[in-house]
């Protein structure tokens, strides 16, 4: 198996993993002290942002879209899709696609990702408008 292969199977068990709907499970795929951004945000602990989306869109499917070498490391392109019915949810559907720009380590595992979607279209979504 090339090294494309494994990344690629890697992203592949990685959407999967988000939709396990198991937070530990995706934090796998994480370098021990590795973090997550989202769109800028400060780096979080991906056990923390996975958990509130399996929480608030119990439904939660990503699909792994493609892989891309970015000017940060590999590009990780993503559609998800959910309703959102959890907590204090809308009960509206949301689909937005994106990225995660990925360093991977030596171990071959995610050290840092910085994630990328449109926010202004997933509030958009997430009220009904």
């Amino acid at each position: 198996m090339t090294c494309d292969q494994q990344l690629e199977n890697f992203a592949r068990r990685y959407a999967d993993a988000w939709c396990s709907r198991d937070p530990e499970k995706l934090a796998a795929f994480y370098a021990n002290g590795g973090s997550i951004s989202v769109n800028s945000g400060p780096p979080t602990a991906i056990v923390e942002v996975s958990r509130g989306f399996m929480r608030d869109f119990p439904d939660i499917v990503v699909t792994f879209d493609k892989l891309e070498a970015g000017p940060d490391g590999v590009e990780f392109h993503w559609t998800f899709t959910g309703t959102n019915t959890g907590p204090g949810g809308t009960g509206n559907k949301v689909r937005i696609s994106g990225h995660e720009s990925w360093k991977i380590d030596r171990d071959g595992l995610i050290a840092e990702s910085k994630g990328h979607f449109d926010a202004a279209e997933y509030e958009r979504q997430l009220k009904g408008q």
